[in-house]
């Protein structure tokens, strides 16, 4: 098997697997109970949080345990605008953003909230100057992902901070799912940001809400604290505990990681420069991202194909409902390179031999698939 699609999911880490698995075992009790296994569960908790705030740079306070970036996503933007309905209804995002963003804003249209998009520059990263002609205000809320999750394109987060900031009224949210355990992350231009564990070889169904101590929002989920206030329930202490660990295997040994993804990804373009294809990733990209389209043959027809000899890589984001990448039509303006679009995503497990045998297959798969157009 060969699985080149990273950005979707990671297979997880066997030591945050353990992790998970001995804490399951051994911390029973329910960390709201004030007995000793409840109390025991609370402390492994606290500790754990203590060591996420300290890799992401934040304080314990501000970590809110979650399902996943998607309930991250809603919670944030639904919480603002709930809250501060009264500072004004005006949202600003992207075209680029993932479905838990942008359903939830087409939700509050629904409510009396007006949504923007702001341009995007040939590179596919934020057109500051239409930023600064968008806000007014009205703005409350403006949530840009720092890193694209189909074609991989970073955005200049610092940049856009420092046009927000001259609204204080407004507040500045970013999905950082892809950048987490990819790059270094700075989180003191952000007010909010979300992430799931299972991008960076931790386990599905956890992850975090960065919010700012001193900024209060409505719960999403109601009914008593958990770890905070902000999202009720039963703490899940094996999967907080293996999230910390998760993490901290994900900056374990870094600048290796990201110099073999470097060379991977150099590797893999050249390779694939000499196909008669497009490569939508620019570098402008993480690495770790390379997003293609093909000439005249569905990339639904080649998913298929490459899945027939194990070979794993994606159309377009996971989550996705729509038949067309909405990221590639926003960077090039091309419909037909949007439906014909695919992601091919690596990480530091990645090998060369692994690449070398996916362009060997899809050499083949490209001339069968183009003869069998051709004749139809």
């Amino acid at each position: 098997m060969i699985y080149l699609d990273y950005c979707a999911t990671t297979p997880v880490n066997s030591n945050v697997l353990n992790t998970f698995c001995e804490v399951t075992k051994r911390f029973i009790g329910n960390p709201n109970s004030l007995h000793k296994l409840g109390l025991e569960a609370k402390e492994i908790i606290s500790a754990s949080t203590k060591q996420i705030a300290g890799i992401l740079g934040c304080k314990s306070s501000e970590v809110i345990y979650t399902s996943g970036a998607s309930e991250a996503n809603n919670t944030v933007i639904k919480g603002v605008c709930s809250r501060y309905s009264n500072r004004g209804n005006h949202i600003i995002t992207t075209e680029l953003e993932h479905s838990s963003i942008l359903s939830p804003l087409s939700y509050l249209q629904t409510k009396g909230f007006v949504v923007d998009f702001v341009k995007l520059d040939e590179n596919g990263q934020v057109d500051l100057d239409d930023l600064k002609r968008l806000m007014n205000d009205d703005t409350l809320l403006v949530t840009i992902s720092s890193v694209n999750s189909e074609i991989g394109i970073r955005q200049p987060i610092k940049e856009i901070s420092k046009i927000i900031k001259e609204y204080p009224k407004c507040f500045f949210h970013s999905d950082i799912t892809q950048s987490v355990g990819k790059e270094k992350v700075d989180l003191s231009f952000l007010d909010f940001a979300s992430f799931s564990a299972q991008k960076f070889f931790g386990i599905k169904g956890v992850g975090c809400l960065i919010k700012r101590e001193e900024i209060v929002i409505d719960p999403l989920i109601h009914g008593g604290k958990s770890t905070t206030i902000y999202r009720s329930g039963t703490p899940a202490t094996a999967l907080i505990v293996s999230t910390a660990r998760a993490l901290r295997e994900a900056y374990d040994n870094f600048s290796q990681k990201t110099e073999k993804v470097n060379m991977l990804n150099k590797y893999l373009i050249d390779k694939l420069g000499t196909l008669d294809i497009y490569i939508n990733s620019n570098s402008y990209c993480v690495p770790h991202v390379v997003n293609i389209s093909l000439n005249n043959i569905k990339a639904e027809t080649m998913l298929h194909a490459l899945e027939e000899e194990e070979i794993y890589v994606s159309t377009k984001t996971a989550c996705s409902t729509s038949n067309i990448s909405k990221a590639v039509y926003a960077l090039t303006g091309d419909k037909d390179r949007a439906v014909h679009s695919l992601r091919i995503s690596i990480s530091y497990l990645t090998t060369t031999e692994e690449i070398d045998e996916f362009i060997r297959v899809f050499k083949i798969k490209l001339k069968e698939l183009g003869e069998l157009n051709e004749s139809n």
